[in-house]
């Protein structure tokens, strides 16, 4: 049985997808759900309130399935392709979270901004840190900064929640390996594309 605080969550996440953020009152969001603002206000103090939790649950949720991918696997290769199965796979569990996490993320309040700002920091620092262990190694390619690669990273999978869908063609675990075929290809050395070349997507026999 669903919560009537997640009620509220989802009456707004559907909200907030078709009308925005600020287009969206708490009087539509308790309408929505079924629920009244007294409902609403023993949960959140405010609509400000209820778009950080959103934004809160879906990176907290990434940076915690990032952080037990890393301490599962031991080496640069099988790390970096942990943490991008663990990203990728909420673009399908969370997907409105995330199309709401990144088209509103501007209307965070000052002080909540600067926590999920953190939050993505982190995120970003522990891919980098992956990237780095791997030319450390020698399993990455050091022409390669490391930022850029992350960066790259981090804005090629971002850019999902405008395109997937979720009744499409491909499903979110084939698009995936496309991702890390491409990626581990780009950045992979001689020495480490033995490993890596567990990951590659094969061509199909004619």
């Amino acid at each position: 049985m669903t919560s009537l605080k997640q009620s509220i969550i989802d009456a707004s996440l559907s909200l907030f997808k078709e009308h925005g953020y600020n287009g969206v009152t708490v009087n539509q969001i308790v309408q929505h759900a079924g629920t009244s603002k007294g409902g609403f206000y023993h949960h959140f103090t405010s609509k400000d309130e209820l778009l950080y939790e959103i934004h809160d649950v879906f990176i907290s949720y990434v940076l915690k399935n990032a952080k037990t991918a890393y301490h599962d696997y031991h080496t640069p290769i099988t790390r970096l392709v942990a943490i991008l199965r663990t990203f990728t796979e909420v673009f399908h569990t969370y997907q409105a979270h995330i199309i709401v996490f990144y088209e509103e993320s501007q209307s965070l309040l000052g002080d909540e901004r600067t926590l999920i700002k953190a939050k993505r920091d982190e995120y970003r620092k522990l891919l980098q840190r992956v990237i780095e262990e791997g030319q450390t190694c020698g399993d990455f390619r050091k022409v390669l900064p490391p930022i850029i690669v992350t960066m790259s990273i981090t804005g090629m999978i971002n850019w999902t929640y405008k395109w997937y869908k979720q009744d499409g063609t491909l499903t979110m675990q084939q698009i995936t390996a496309i991702f890390i075929d491409m990626i581990l290809r780009g950045i992979v050395t001689k020495q480490g594309e033995q490993e890596a070349s567990l990951y590659f997507l094969h061509e199909p026999e004619l």
